[in-house]
């Protein structure tokens, strides 16, 4: 711990010293246009290998401050424009002139712009690149490869980061946490979970990734209560391409990628396939994955409009380890696996189909449109010993004067569902000081729900495939939003975004005579945001922005009550503030936040009034924090990108309920001001990147993660341990005779093989006057490696 302790105050101690700017002799001002001499506000200007960068006012001009004098190049974009890159010879101060040229085709960018962030949104995001991701990309899924982004702490069942994993940010799960792709929504809609595992080696495919904290933009789908994921795939590319990826390691991890691409063909059309298997043994005993995927594009690009159709798919086979382990194993056996038969598996195949468009209407309005389709289909299998035979609608056997009520079986639990809509948004740029966005959706969800015995020891008067039960439901949503950002001065920017979200719900439930009959809810939530930004010089800039977002309850929390104990919807009150500063050799930024919860739902233990655990709101609950990032140059050939998170996160009143065994009755323990449950107030994120030569990139990747609580109780009995955790990556690229590009990477994860775990679950009954409390972990894998080659052609 005194190791760790040492790493987090160097941490803080650099973040606190990086405030400091770093002094130089020259400056640079200029004005960006188009060929036409009109002005391009909102351009963005860089100095190439370094952190310096600014954007264009709302007249085009810019100004660079406080530069070394020396041969520089300034890298200037804006979306629909080719970037041009412009050497200049600073020995003095110096004015120069850019002209950007309009694409010669629409561009994919386009089509997420309405609901991404940007310089002026005054809200904390992160852009994670395709670059970024490749570096990373050897098997692990999405929520692995962005774990040193700020605030998100990642899990895997099968401990190898292969299967089932996910991610936290700032303490919110996934169901809390809205994922797009291309604007597209895809968080399930009855759970409102994101299943990574469902669209394999997605990573592959992926142009960019936008994290946005907090309620963030409006986008399409569920609501954002602790994060937004935005993920575009692949873009355009003007010329032909092939890559072959290789890669494999510990628990007999192998991923095999192919991928193409035609460039553009006849000036107009493009078709990008990819092919994808992963296949891992896992940590666990039997945490097997089998994992399959393909990517298919085809787009149709001009001048003004591209219209562009993505069919992607992935099927997976894993072997169930969701139960976790005893916390009374995890000395003597950390991969223990409770299942034991041998087809205990998760079987699921996900289609997706998107058809997107963008048309320049003028030179000031763009229309954005997609149509989408996504098809579900699979089950887990179980076996389950000494269930009773009503529980499945059979009939007792009756044999002489013997009864046999209760038999072991095998069930397959099955999802089949379809989720369609469509998405759109009109985008304005005046060019000059108004940008504006209207945009919205409309989903609808279906899912029908059914259980099957496939065998039994004693089958009564069930068939094989006996279906036990049906549960159709029907999910519709809604949202129309509008956004603008305005520069009042050449400094100061404001944004206000309002949406407008509808949700209706079809679903068999129990009424108020515990009656299983089909009901509905209707939801209507009013979203607004608003912020300002303001530049206080060349080199730093200052935020603040206020934001409500509301989310509403999920399947099971519908279909385990009645009207009566139905839970409420959530609220959300969302502060930020931030401060931002770029240099030549730094980027420094830190953001406050303060997310004042009401009725967020939480698990209690009480029964409702069908006997269900159902989870319940609670009036009052926040998190509170400060989030700070840094990226410095510390010599030519050594970088560090560090983050920081340090937070508070608490439910002001809390009521535990305890099945009591001896009276049958539950025991009821009041809490004042707990820890909201995996909520870690540290989480620090580190990258030192080394280029001893040319080509050659190590890595020393850390990750700290402070001590969680498994339940709202702030009982030290019930919690994740600290886990700080390093890992060594290797990249060495080289550009061979015949070939764009040769890379060999390798990745040893927890060098130090850090015994940490980190997930879990808890429960507590009272039984022979004693209160016992039984906690489940989710251990990860000690010291393992990964090893691929990528070949690009």
């Amino acid at each position: 711990m005194k190791k760790v302790t040492t790493y987090l105050v160097g941490v803080t101690a650099l973040l606190v010293l990086s405030c400091l700017p770093a002094w130089a002799q020259f400056s640079i001002s200029g004005r960006v246009s188009d060929a036409d001499g009109g002005i391009l506000p909102g351009a963005a200007i860089a100095v190439e290998g370094t952190y310096k960068g600014t954007y264009a006012d709302a007249s085009g001009a810019f100004r660079l401050t406080n530069l070394k004098p020396g041969s520089l190049q300034l890298r200037v974009s804006l979306l629909g424009y080719e970037p041009v890159l412009q050497a200049v010879e600073l020995n003095r101060d110096a004015e120069i002139a850019v002209s950007l040229t309009k694409t010669a085709v629409a561009i994919d960018e386009v089509v997420v712009s309405a609901t991404r962030a940007n310089q002026k949104s005054a809200i904390a995001y992160t852009n994670v690149s395709a670059r970024d991701l490749n570096k990373q990309n050897l098997g692990q899924d999405i929520p692995l490869l962005l774990n040193f982004t700020p605030s998100l702490v990642t899990t895997s069942d099968a401990g190898a980061g292969v299967g089932y994993t996910g991610f936290r940010i700032r303490g919110s799960d996934a169901t809390r946490i809205n994922v797009t792709v291309n604007g597209i929504p895809y968080n399930d809609a009855e759970s409102q979970g994101t299943f990574w595992v469902n669209m394999p080696d997605l990573a592959s495919s992926v142009s960019s990734i936008q994290i946005q904290r907090g309620v963030g933009t409006s986008t399409n789908g569920a609501g954002a209560f602790g994060a937004s994921v935005n993920v575009q795939t692949n873009s355009f590319e003007k010329n032909p391409y092939g890559e072959v990826d290789v890669s494999g390691g510990s628990f007999n991890t192998l991923k095999t990628t192919v991928k193409a691409g035609s460039g553009l063909l006849n000036n107009h059309f493009v078709v990008d396939a990819r092919l994808s298997r992963i296949v891992s043994d896992g940590f666990v005993d039997r945490a097997s994955s089998n994992l399959k995927s393909f990517y298919l594009s085809g787009g149709w690009y001009g001048k003004k409009s591209f219209v562009r159709l993505n069919v992607f798919s992935g099927t997976e086979k894993t072997y169930q380890s969701w139960n976790g382990i005893p916390e009374s194993l995890l000395k003597t056996n950390r991969t223990y696996n409770s299942y034991t038969y041998d087809n205990e598996v998760d079987n699921y195949q996900q289609d997706h189909y998107q058809l997107i468009s963008s048309h320049e209407l003028s030179r000031n309005w763009r229309l954005n449109a997609s149509l989408h389709y996504t098809q579900g289909r699979g089950y887990y299998e179980q076996y389950r010993a000494d269930n009773e035979l009503a529980d499945y609608g059979l009939p007792s056997i009756v044999i002489r004067d013997s009864t046999i009520s209760r038999t072991d079986l095998i069930r397959r639990r099955w999802l089949d569902n379809d989720f369609y809509g469509a998405v759109f948004s009109l985008d304005y740029n005046s060019f000059g000081k108004l940008t504006a966005h209207i945009g919205g959706g409309w989903n609808q969800y279906r899912g029908k729900h059914y259980g099957e015995v496939i065998w039994a020891r004693f089958a009564s008067t069930g068939n094989i495939r006996h279906r036990y039960y049906d549960n159709d439901a029907t999910k519709t949503d809604f949202n129309l939003y509008g956004k603008a950002y305005y520069q009042f001065t050449s400094k100061l920017n404001a944004f206000v975004d309002l949406q407008v979200r509808t949700v209706g719900y079809s679903f068999l439930g129990f009424d108020n005579q515990l009656r299983n009959v089909q009901q509905d809810a209707n939801l209507s939530f009013f979203n607004p945001k608003a912020g300002i930004t303001y530049a206080l010089n060349d080199r730093s800039t200052v935020y603040v922005s206020y934001g409500v977002g509301h989310r509403e309850p999920n399947r099971n929390d519908y279909t385990q009550s009645t009207p009566a104990s139905r839970p409420k919807a959530e609220a959300l009150n969302d502060w930020e503030a931030g401060y931002k500063l770029q240099t030549q050799r730094l980027a420094f930024s830190a953001n406050l936040y303060y997310m004042k919860y009401k009725n967020e739902l939480i698990l209690t233990g009480q029964l409702n009034d069908v006997g269900a655990q159902n989870r319940v709101n609670v009036p009052n609950s926040y998190r509170v924090g400060i989030e700070l990032e840094a990226g410095t140059a510390l010599a030519k050939n050594l970088r560090w990108n560090v983050n920081a998170t340090f937070s508070q996160n608490k439910v002001k009143t809390f009521t535990e309920f305890l099945d009591n065994y001896d009276t049958g009755e539950q025991k009821v323990n009041q809490y004042a001001n707990t820890d909201i449950a995996f909520a870690p107030n540290t989480i620090v994120g580190s990258q030192l990147l080394y280029t001893p030569a040319k080509g050659l990139e190590i890595g020393l990747l850390s990750k700290y993660v402070g001590k969680q609580y498994l339940d709202n109780t702030s009982n030290e009995n019930r919690q994740l341990e600290a886990y700080f955790v390093n890992d060594l990556r290797f990249i060495y690229t080289v550009k061979p005779k015949g070939m764009n590009e040769l890379s060999f990477s390798f990745l040893l994860n927890n060098v130090l093989s850090e015994l940490y775990e980190s997930n879990g679950y808890t429960f507590s009954y009272i039984s022979e006057g004693k209160t016992v409390t039984e906690n489940f972990y989710y251990p990860q894998a000690g010291r393992n490696f990964l090893a691929g080659v990528r070949m690009k052609f």
